[in-house]
């Protein structure tokens, strides 16, 4: 199962903002064995949501949206789902239960009697139509809850505002609520070396010959130019299937002796070890 991120805003292209999801999204599927496949941009514009939908909603992967979902002008996630899947927007019961109570908690903490009719008090329930069909997504920060498109599938899609202090735990609470029993059923291992002053021209037959030679892993080559601490050098591994890794981390170091290479064992943070 391929998991994609969807990170959608404006002020995450222009700059204004930096990105958190990317980064946490991925600690998040690491501490359950998980690894992302694909992550996207996506600017406030609904026909490049629309789109970007459409084609992840037929590519079987698990998606999660962050952004987007609430009830202003410049938020179209919600209605971009909507078209994307061919059905209309409908408030949801439970979340219309849910946004009543963060209405009531508010007037409360104000002192105040809450008045559900009030003109932005109706405009907030907005926040609760979702896709017709959609389930929702519990927000333990105040209540309003994100959407969820065939919950608990492989292909399912789930959509939580931008907001990290929300989107965080509702990602969390999607996982460990539909998809434990995928936790960690795939062992992975890791297994790299710094190779100093030598070009990956040099070095990419080995690695050709290695994933010819153990299909259950991946080789991968992460150059620098190096600094005033570190020399140039390559960060050249193999990743995968436990065994496959031990016998193609030797047969790789092996390589690189015979190339008269000069390497060190690297830590996982890709440090001289």
């Amino acid at each position: 199962m391929a998991i994609g991120l969807i990170i959608i805003g404006d002020e995450i292209l222009s700059g204004k903002r930096a990105d958190k999801h990317f980064s946490k999204v991925v600690k998040i599927l690491g501490a359950r064995g998980l690894q992302i496949a694909w992550a996207q941009y996506v600017g406030d514009d609904r026909e490049r949501i629309t789109d970007a939908l459409r084609r992840s909603l037929v590519s079987g992967d698990m998606v999660f949206s962050c952004g987007g979902i609430g009830a202003t002008p410049d938020d179209h996630t919600r209605q971009c789902a909507a078209m994307a899947l061919g059905v209309p927007l409908a408030l949801h019961p439970e979340a219309r239960e849910r946004i009543r109570e963060r209405i009531a908690d508010t007037a409360r903490d104000a002192g105040v009697e809450p008045d559900f009719d009030a003109p932005d008090n109706l405009h907030r329930l907005k926040m609760g139509e979702f896709p017709e069909g959609a389930s929702i997504i519990p927000n333990p920060f105040n209540k309003i809850p994100g959407f969820a498109i065939r919950a608990g599938a492989e292909d399912g899609h789930y959509f939580v505002p931008g907001f990290p202090v929300m989107a965080w735990p509702m990602i969390e609470w999607v996982l460990d609520t539909h998809y434990a029993h995928l936790f960690r059923t795939t062992p992975r291992a890791e297994k790299s070396v710094l190779v100093y002053e030598t070009a990956e021209s040099t070095i990419t037959p080995l690695m050709e010959q290695l994933e010819t030679a153990y299909p259950g892993i991946k080789v991968f080559s992460l150059p620098s130019v190096g600094d005033a601490q570190t020399r140039r050098h390559i960060e050249l591994g193999v990743k995968g299937e436990p065994a496959q890794v031990e016998e193609a981390y030797a047969a790789m170091c092996a390589g690189l002796d015979v190339l008269n290479a000069e390497y060190v064992p690297a830590t996982p943070a890709g440090q001289p070890r």
